[in-house]
């Protein structure tokens, strides 16, 4: 007879992690609170296939994201998903950055990333002529992908192979007693094992798993401004600055899409309900639950000047723009037009900082994924192979 198991989460994280248990010998059940798959996080991301540039050696994040980069392109190609693997640039604009730019190319290097160059002045103006630059740091691997298509692909894989997606299925209570009795607002029915990933609420379906409150999501969102369809010639490849080490997110960016726009952000400013979309999005509760972690002020009394930053920047285009003008100083207000927002879903521990790596709980017959940012949508098969590893010589 074979093992159950229940995953929650219709996410790409969820979606991957049932495809790689597809033919494992399991039953699989997979649970979505929403009428779709894929509706927030991988939704509403920038549809990017990271490289694992910017991650420490050896840590989750570099490991799955050079794997996962590979899978995601053979998996597009297997299943006619399209994508374009247009590479991308990250510019240094001054001497501190040309520092970091190298230090960057050599940690590239350490994780197995390919045909990495440097480029100086001249040559990265033949590539992107309206970028100013003392050096980039060209990474031919990047791509893009329409995220959603991909997981409207692997639902339609697994349906096929036989896989139960619930739909309209929020987890209302869960329970371990030798197996794990799962409770949605339609039934209660029992799996051997159990996988949350749950994504802006990873830590509280933990919680009603009996798990601690070790960690917090606090969710901030990304905003984003569209090139006008003219204004689309400034940029050839996707456009990053090199990271302040100093501050939690990279910066802003130019992202080309699928569709054929360019995005252009984010900022990152904290969002006062998890799935807050929009400036005026607020939940009292989730709200409360995020000025109430002490945790979180002492987040914010380490990096307030930052957030300010970022806050300005939301609520003023002319200083947005300018942001953007440190890489295209060709490029002006006119240029720019409302675009959407993300948001992400980051874990933050006691003392304040943010985790860096993905971090994944195993206990009780259940993975728990309790921090999965971006490059996690690259890296989703990766890391659903990973937790079919676990469960394959573990339970």
């Amino acid at each position: 007879m074979s093992k159950s198991i229940a995953i929650i989460g219709g996410g790409i994280l969820g979606l991957a992690t049932a495809y790689r248990l597809l033919n494992k010998g399991y039953e699989i059940n997979l649970f979505e609170k929403e009428k779709e798959v894929a509706l927030h996080q991988t939704g509403n991301n920038s549809g990017v296939i990271h490289s694992g540039l910017y991650y420490k050696p050896g840590s989750l994040k570099a490991k799955f994201a050079v794997r996962g980069l590979k899978q995601m392109i053979a998996f597009c190609k297997e299943n006619a998903v399209p994508f374009d693997q247009c590479g991308k640039v990250v510019v240094a604009t001054n001497l501190a950055e040309k520092e970091r730019l190298h230090t960057l190319y050599q940690r590239g290097m350490s994780n197995g990333l390919s045909n990495l160059r440097l480029l100086n002045a001249t040559e990265l103006k033949i590539r992107e002529p309206y970028v100013e630059g003392i050096e980039a740091l060209l990474v031919p691997e990047v791509g893009i992908v329409d995220y959603g298509q991909v997981c409207k692909t692997l639902q339609r894989l697994l349906e096929k192979n036989g896989v139960k997606i619930h739909l309209n299925s929020k987890i209302e209570k869960l329970k371990f007693q030798k197996k794990w009795f799962v409770t949605t607002r339609q039934s209660t029915a029992e799996y051997d094992y159990l996988v949350n990933c749950a994504g802006l609420y990873c830590d509280e379906v933990y919680q009603k798993a009996g798990g601690s409150k070790e960690v917090r999501i606090i969710p901030f969102r990304g905003e984003y401004y569209m090139l006008k369809p003219e204004s689309r010639k400034l940029v050839k490849h996707l456009i990053y600055p090199v990271a302040d080490p100093q501050f939690p997110f990279l910066g802003v960016h130019f992202t080309r899409m699928m569709g054929g726009g360019v995005e252009c952000g984010p900022n990152a400013v904290l969002a006062f309900k998890r799935e807050g979309y929009k400036k005026t999005d607020f939940s009292f509760l989730e709200s409360w639950r995020i000025l109430s972690f002490l945790g979180f002020w002492k987040f914010v009394s380490k990096h307030w000047k930052y957030g300010f930053g970022e806050y300005s920047r939301s609520l003023s285009k002319k200083r947005f723009c300018k942001s953007l003008q440190k890489l295209i100083p060709a490029i002006t207000e006119d240029d720019l037009i409302p675009g959407g927002a993300g948001v992400r879903a980051q874990a933050m521990n006691a003392e304040g900082n943010l985790l860096e790596d993905f971090h994944l709980k195993f206990e009780n017959n259940a993975v728990h994924v309790l921090n999965a940012p971006s490059p996690a949508a690259t890296a989703s098969l990766a890391i659903g192979e990973e937790i079919v590893s676990f469960f394959l010589s573990n339970v």
